[in-house]
């Protein structure tokens, strides 16, 4: 248990989190450690002290649940012991009480509220790993703005130029209409390890199977997406005001768009966000950011330099000649903006870890653990 809360606490930098599992590891020490207890242990006698551990983790998703499934069963163990008698062996005669002080409902309400944080914590971690891929270009396919051309085709592309990430984004066709496109730009994305993005659909990106949606302010709330989407899953938020980037980042979202930077013809009702503003949510939140609006070859430099990790295009890409050209171009001043530091996509199967340090929100339904009956004071700080 002690591995979950560091992961919370130093990986994710989660101090919602790090409390609640602090809080029930010291419960539990407390609940475990009377003199009965501690008497009954065999160490010299337990046959699991000489076998060996043989499977390999592979990351650290693996060793998170490898030792939350510990923490469960161990959990479980005690909550079984605690209903009745139980014998030493099958061949002994001799029938022990449960150790006194063990609560079997407790420890089952405990045992539930660990299958929750350790759906949360994965979820944290996974798409923290996803999130980090939220750089360089981030084209925007419209079937509006594709000048008679397919949208696959555009997006092929747009990849083959060096975007990182695409965003499916159709105003006027209903979601059946689009999903058999937005499965095929997933099949693209895939084969590419470039990240897809559905516009404005949680249920769509579940369809598609996509990595993730993005919600405009008038979307429905981060929250709500997540109850549709895989735990996995990405959700960004647009954003034009300083504080709409603070709560969206209080809401959970896993990046920030910010715009719009300049002015632009690609979509109506914008509203002017600027560099500074810009600059000043780059200040407030680590999350990734992602300007959008106005955006071309000639002032991209500017916005990276604000704070962007990635820029989010159409006109610039897409209502373009040559669009691998064109995204080529945009990929070279990007980084070399960023220091002539690539952008390169990770090779299958892999993810780029980052540090994501917005406040996450816990599942629907899982409450706080409670302390066990004869120990419901205080809990100790966040130092022991």
């Amino acid at each position: 248990m002690r591995v979950l809360e560091d992961v919370a606490r130093f990986i994710l930098d989660d101090s919602q989190l790090t409390a609640r599992l602090k809080a029930l590891r010291h419960s539990l020490r407390q609940l475990t450690s009377s003199v009965e207890t501690l008497s009954a242990r065999r160490v010299g006698e337990d046959v699991g002290a000489s076998t060996s551990e043989t499977s390999l983790r592979r990351d650290l998703t693996s060793v998170l649940r490898a030792n939350a499934r510990r923490a469960q069963e161990g959990l479980r163990v005690l909550e079984e012991l605690s209903r009745g008698t139980v014998h030493r062996a099958p061949t002994d005669d001799s029938v022990h009480r449960a150790p006194t002080g063990l609560d079997a409902a407790w420890l089952k309400e405990a045992r539930f509220a660990l299958y929750g944080i350790e759906q949360e914590l994965t979820s944290r971690l996974l798409r923290r790993d996803r999130a980090a891929r939220v750089r360089g270009l981030y084209v925007i396919i419209d079937p509006s703005f594709c000048r008679g051309r397919g949208e696959l085709d555009v997006a092929r592309a747009a990849i083959a130029g060096g975007a990182s990430v695409v965003q499916l984004r159709d105003k006027q066709r209903s979601q059946g209409e689009i999903l058999p496109l937005a499965v095929d730009l997933k099949a693209l994305c895939q084969e590419n390890n470039v990240l897809l993005i559905i516009n404005d659909h949680p249920d769509l990106t579940l369809a598609a199977g996509a990595d993730g949606v993005h919600l405009g302010q008038k979307d429905l709330p981060v929250a709500v997406a997540r109850r549709i989407l895989p735990i996995d899953a990405l959700v960004g938020r647009s954003t034009a005001l300083f504080e709409e980037a603070l709560e969206a980042v209080r809401e959970g979202a896993d990046y920030i768009a910010v715009g719009s930077i300049f002015p632009t013809s690609s979509k109506e009702d914008t509203r002017p966000a600027g560099l500074e503003t810009l600059r000043k949510v780059r200040e407030a939140v680590t999350a990734p950011l992602v300007a959008i609006g106005g955006i071309n070859r000639d002032n991209v430099a500017q916005v990276l330099e604000a704070g962007a990790d990635a820029v989010a295009v159409i006109s610039a890409a897409v209502c373009v000649d040559d669009v691998e050209a064109a995204a080529r171009d945009l990929v070279s001043r990007i980084e070399r903006a960023h220091g002539n530091r690539p952008f390169p996509r990770p090779p299958a199967g892999e993810e780029t870890p980052t540090a994501l340090k917005s406040d996450s929100r816990r599942p629907r339904g899982v409450a706080d653990f409670p302390l066990p009956p004869r120990e419901r004071t205080k809990v100790r700080g966040l130092d022991g």
